[in-house]
């Protein structure tokens, strides 16, 4: 097998719930506590062999023979973008001798490409993999491209999961179970939001990715040492502490920190007073090189004073040399890591925490903050949640007639006008795509096909700022934002991190969600246990 019994070559067998499954250095590196792992970013670039190409891999066979890195970490698309494809840049890094951490998203391939570029990358002996969304795709050839977004991180997380223990296939001559795959696949949260809507949404779908399977959690980018000390205690407070979390690091120059100021990288948190200092930086004769490289060591220091247990470090052009500058600094620095809280003080305009504040360290204490102010949600849901008792719920008045009439329509010639009805009425409530599964009962009753350009059924995506949309920023409010909101405005909104969404079942497109809802063929019939219905043949229209 291709790439195979290399990738396996660098891995350690171990025994794990009665079951035996190899490790690799990357793993290893997370899971052993006297390791403080290193994963050092490399961004491929447009192209197949131009400079940037050639560079990732000069600079990747200099780690590999320098040895430092447990993991080079390849992006994919960032900024959506076209680039070489993580998935190939990885099979050739696991030829150079060492591991990679491929970043693999949702934006651009359904459910389908996902799972062939898994048992792929399989093959190739690349184990290691952070789930995403991925920021939106922004150009391609002939203009904009469509963004797929089919499944979201957590369903993903799902299906990795379920390969690694033997994915349950069907086949020609019947079901079949898989060759179990050893993928370790982590996650990405951001605890740099600055409304507290935001924030627990962010928070919310990390549980969810950490019941989904993530054996790792990778902060998103920012420079505000409470916010990075927050992470670490809502792991615990989650019942998730034994699961490693890795810190972001990055070489902050002029040109990165402006675009992350504006959300042009989106997640990534750079305030204003921050883009300031690093401007005066690049005005001393190094253009900032020493400032941005001790920046950089005592960021990793916090980290791992902090229980960290690794760091994902970055930068424009950064080189190896550098790469050993900021590490030997900072464990240096680690040994006063708390002497450097202060200097890390950049909080959000009237940002929200987590947890109250400990006046004596300057980061968090372990009471959380009280989340005790209730919004007015507006009379639309009211209005919802009455219609919703009264047909939607199983002891609902209507509950019992409206699946009667959904039996006596389906099939029959009165399908159709049905449907058109209900689409009308949909359009006009929730700019309904009539994708036939139905998830507004799941979010407040707003529909995340339609109201998020990345169709995230189970929490936000890490690229809204400020409480907005990242493709629309400062004029569509995130629709998690506005979900938290109305489920608070009732004491409901811990809801939005219990259960899982289920993907779109495409099958269903273009029909009826009521019918499908009543007649239990909808993700919603399990959940509410509404016995499903065989579908009638349909009866041939006279013309």
């Amino acid at each position: 097998m291709i790439g195979t019994a290399e990738g396996i070559a660098n891995s350690e067998v171990v025994e794990d719930a009665g079951e035996t499954r190899t490790m690799g250095a990357y793993q290893r590196s997370l899971l052993d506590p006297g390791t403080f792992s290193i994963t050092w970013e490399l961004v491929p670039g447009r192209g197949a062999f131009e400079r940037s190409q050639e560079a990732v891999l000069v600079a990747a066979a200099e780690a590999a023979g320098r040895g430092l890195v447990h993991a080079l970490s390849i992006t994919d698309n960032p900024g959506g973008t076209p680039a070489l494809s993580a998935e190939m840049v990885g099979a050739e890094i696991v030829r150079l001798g060492i591991e990679p951490l491929v970043h693999f998203t949702c934006k651009d391939k359904n459910r389908s490409e996902l799972e062939s570029l898994l048992y792929g990358m399989e093959r190739a002996g690349i184990r290691n993999l952070l789930t995403m969304s991925g920021d939106y795709p922004r150009s391609g050839y002939g203009g904009a491209p469509k963004p797929v977004f089919d499944l979201d991180p957590v369903h993903l997380l799902g299906l990795i999961r379920e390969m690694n223990q033997g994915r349950q296939a069907d086949a020609p001559k019947g079901a079949a179970r898989l060759k179990p795959t050893h993928f370790f696949a982590g996650a990405v949260v951001s605890p740099f939001k600055q409304l507290e809507a935001e924030q627990m949404g962010q928070y919310f779908k990390l549980k969810k990715k950490l019941e989904a399977g993530a054996g790792f959690i990778v902060s998103q980018l920012g420079y505000d040492a409470r916010k990075l000390h927050e992470l670490i205690h809502v792991m615990k407070l989650f019942g998730y502490g034994h699961i490693p979390v890795v810190g972001n690091i990055y070489l902050l120059s002029p040109g990165p920190a402006k675009l992350m100021n504006r959300n042009g990288l989106p997640g990534c948190a750079v305030t204003d007073r921050l883009l300031a200092e690093v401007l005066r930086e690049s005005a001393s004769p190094d253009n900032g090189r020493a400032k941005r490289l001790e920046r950089a060591a005592k960021q990793y220091a916090l980290l791992k004073g902090m229980g960290y247990a690794g760091v994902h470090i970055s930068g424009a052009a950064m080189s190896h040399g550098e790469l050993e500058e900021v590490v030997g600094r900072g464990n240096e620095l680690a040994r006063n890591w708390t002497e450097l809280v202060r200097e890390f003080d950049y909080p959000q305009e009237n940002g929200w925490y987590f947890f109250e504040r400990d006046a004596s360290t300057g980061l968090n204490g372990s009471a959380p903050v009280a989340r005790d102010g209730h919004p007015r949600a507006g009379l639309g849901y009211a209005l919802f949640r009455a219609f919703h008792h009264t047909m939607f719920e199983k002891e609902g008045i209507l509950f019992g007639p409206m699946r009667a009439v959904a039996k006596a329509v389906d099939g029959s010639r009165l399908e159709a006008p049905y449907t058109k009805c209900e689409q009308i009425i949909k359009g006009i409530t929730n700019s309904c795509m009539h994708c036939g599964d139905c998830a507004i009962l799941d979010l407040a009753y707003l529909c995340p096909q339609s109201q998020c350009p990345k169709n995230q059924r189970n929490g936000p995506c890490g690229g809204s700022s400020d409480g907005f949309c990242e493709k629309f920023p400062g004029e569509r409010e995130c629709l998690y934002v506005r979900a938290y909101h109305r489920l608070k405005s009732h004491v409901e909104e811990q809801s939005l991190g219990e259960g899982v969404t289920p993907p779109v079942n495409h099958e269903l497109y273009q029909s009826s969600s009521w019918l499908n809802f009543y007649l239990g063929r909808d993700h919603s019939a399990e959940r509410l246990a509404i016995e499903q219905v065989e579908r009638k043949s349909r009866k041939k229209q006279k013309h």
